[in-house]
């Protein structure tokens, strides 16, 4: 995925009401960005980090500019808009990347599954069966070591998925997790368990049962990101 135009850099201000930032431009001007992102951005963000943003001039849109990219305190680069994971995991998917799922057939996004309501972010077909994905994006890493943790903030919604890809997979269908590791200097993702220890239970429920439990890193700059190596899975 390739940025066009390539981001602007800034430093940031600050990061209020969950969806607004305040970013300082290379000018001195100030721009208030969407933040994609509904989670802490726990160990992502510091005030006057290095930070990169898009900007869209729909008309439609109340915010022109959107922040993609962070440099943490931690000298990493994290891709904190969290659209972007399914993107990324659509290319590695056409492209091949992603060895255990290669050799589909066919692609659907966003499609109806399970007794939640839920929504797959991908089904891939593998000689008419279908495969069922779901994607999360990782950005929280943790200090002094190249371990990411999956969520950084209580997820309900992540865990309603677990259950459903694990109600799958007892039921005999394929049901895959992939975590999109959005920063950079990572070699493991593990459950944050100390976070949210539901989630983690439920991720361990799954596995159980046969649910594929897949992580991937990604190169990232501000000319664009791909997913690029598989990294391991660890427990907390």
């Amino acid at each position: 995925m390739q940025f066009d135009p390539e981001l602007e850099e800034g430093r940031l201000i600050k990061r209020y009401k969950r969806f607004f930032a305040d970013i300082e431009c290379q000018d001195g001007s100030v721009v208030t960005a969407h933040c994609a992102n509904t989670g802490s951005m726990l160990n992502c963000m510091s005030d006057g980090a290095r930070v990169w943003f898009s900007r869209n001039d729909d008309p439609k849109r109340k915010l022109k500019a959107t922040w993609e990219l962070v440099e943490t305190p931690h000298g990493r680069l994290a891709c904190i808009n969290t659209g972007r994971a399914n993107r990324l995991i659509e290319e590695a998917l056409q492209a091949g990347v992603i060895s255990e799922l290669a050799g589909f057939t066919q692609l659907r996004r966003e499609v109806k599954y399970g007794t939640e309501n839920s929504r797959a972010d991908f089904c891939l077909w593998f000689a008419e069966q279908p495969v069922f994905v779901e994607v999360k994006s990782v950005t929280l890493g943790l200090p002094d070591s190249d371990i990411a943790a999956f969520p950084d903030a209580v997820t309900t919604r992540g865990a309603k998925h677990l259950r459903e890809l694990t109600a799958l997979a007892r039921s005999g269908q394929r049901a895959v997790l992939i975590y999109c590791v959005n920063l950079t200097g990572i070699t493991a993702v593990r459950a944050a368990q100390e976070i949210d220890p539901e989630y983690a239970t439920a991720l361990a429920e799954a596995k159980a049962a046969g649910v594929e439990i897949l992580a991937y890193g990604t190169q990232i700059s501000p000319a664009g990101i791909r997913v690029t190596h598989a990294v391991e899975i660890v427990q907390s």
